[in-house]
């Protein structure tokens, strides 16, 4: 991938609504901006986005798919007694889901993970989900249902499913927890409320939202290493700021949201939508600086789609059907990254993929 001009990942800053104007891109290491729509009155980025500036614009556009069934899940029997096996089984990942359960049940079926009944059928499999369960698609909370029992079929066979959380699990807690409460956003007055519906909050996922759906969310990790592959949901470095392990991480993170308080929780969310890190000059540096205090040889990350990391991004204004198109994860800062949202709320593909990939 060719490297683009920056700033290095030193400027990271907060995600706002001018990040994801499209085409117009400005993210986190410098302007990527085509030619024909460059501003050359427009401030600094620095200048334009002050310190603490918060998300409470929309994040990404919502591209609308038109080709979504709702499926219900039903409860499924338990899954076959397990048979004994040498070591752990294979290793996958999944990208982020936004509430697109039938994608993925399609997903997760033809990696052999589930079957026609969408039963666990992997044995000793491990799989991950890298976090953003819910918002924008039609069923979120039939995802969070469809991961949590899989995790209990998975766990009765010998193998795993697990979840690391994600900024819209933090944003839809807080809108649970806070609804119009004012934050400290740095940029005004902001709450999780107005937040949550800007970034596709869905009524009929907080109408079902129960206090098992809350307490699996507000335990999730942030960060884990498997095989040594760091593990995260967002493109930042971040998580930094949380502690130097990855124990320190998770700790952090679900001491925060225990001590309930509305502006702790925002901050949270606020270092959570941060993006980009990864990408143009720097990148690979700000990977390495995960890497080097948590450990493991590569990141696999989702958050940013894959076509926004390309630039090749879509309109909201598109024909239906002509949205990107993601054939697999995208590798780069020097090999180092691995994004794994295929943008699966702009028509594109919601990804399930055994580590390590296929060359």
């Amino acid at each position: 991938m060719t490297q683009g001009a920056g700033q290095g990942p030193e400027v990271e800053r907060t995600a706002t609504l001018r990040d994801f104007r499209v085409p117009a891109y400005v993210h986190e290491t410098g302007p990527y901006v085509h030619q024909d729509q460059q501003d050359d009155t427009a401030p600094p980025a620095e200048e334009s986005y002050p310190e603490g500036y918060t998300p409470t614009q929309r994040d990404l556009p919502v591209i609308q798919r038109g080709d979504t069934l709702q499926v219900p899940v039903d409860p499924a029997p338990a899954a076959p007694a397990p048979q004994p096996a040498a070591g752990p089984g294979p290793l996958f990942v999944v990208g982020d889901v936004h509430g697109y359960l039938d994608e993925l049940m399609t997903a997760l079926r033809e990696q052999g993970l589930i079957n026609d009944a969408g039963q666990w059928c992997a044995g000793t499999t491990r799989l991950w989900f890298l976090g953003d369960f819910t918002d924008r698609g039609p069923d979120g909370i039939g995802v969070i249902d469809l991961v949590m029992r899989l995790s209990a079929e998975a766990a009765a066979a010998g193998g795993y499913c697990k979840a690391l959380m994600g900024n819209h699990e933090l944003l839809l807690l807080g809108a649970k927890r806070f609804g119009d409460t004012p934050v400290n956003s740095g940029a005004g007055t902001a709450t999780f409320q107005a937040a949550w519906l800007l970034n596709g909050g869905q009524k009929t996922d907080m109408d079902r939202l129960q206090d098992h759906h809350l307490q699996w969310m507000a335990r999730l990790d942030a960060v884990e290493q498997v095989d040594g592959y760091l593990l995260v949901h967002s493109d930042t470095t971040a998580y930094l700021d949380f502690g130097d392990s990855i124990e320190a991480v998770n700790d952090n993170v679900r001491e925060t949201l225990t001590r309930n308080d509305a502006d702790e929780c925002w901050d949270l969310f606020r270092k959570f939508t941060k993006r980009f890190s990864f990408r143009d000059e720097g990148g690979a540096d700000a990977v390495r600086a995960l890497l080097d205090t948590y450990g493991g040889t590569r990141i696999v990350h989702g958050h940013s789609p894959i076509p926004y990391l390309l630039g090749e991004v879509g309109s909201e204004d598109d024909e239906e059907g002509s949205g990107p198109v993601v054939e697999g994860p995208h590798v780069y800062a020097d090999g180092l990254a691995i994004a794994m949202d295929g943008g699966v709320t702009m028509a594109g593909k919601l990804l399930v993929r055994q580590l390590p990939l296929e060359h």
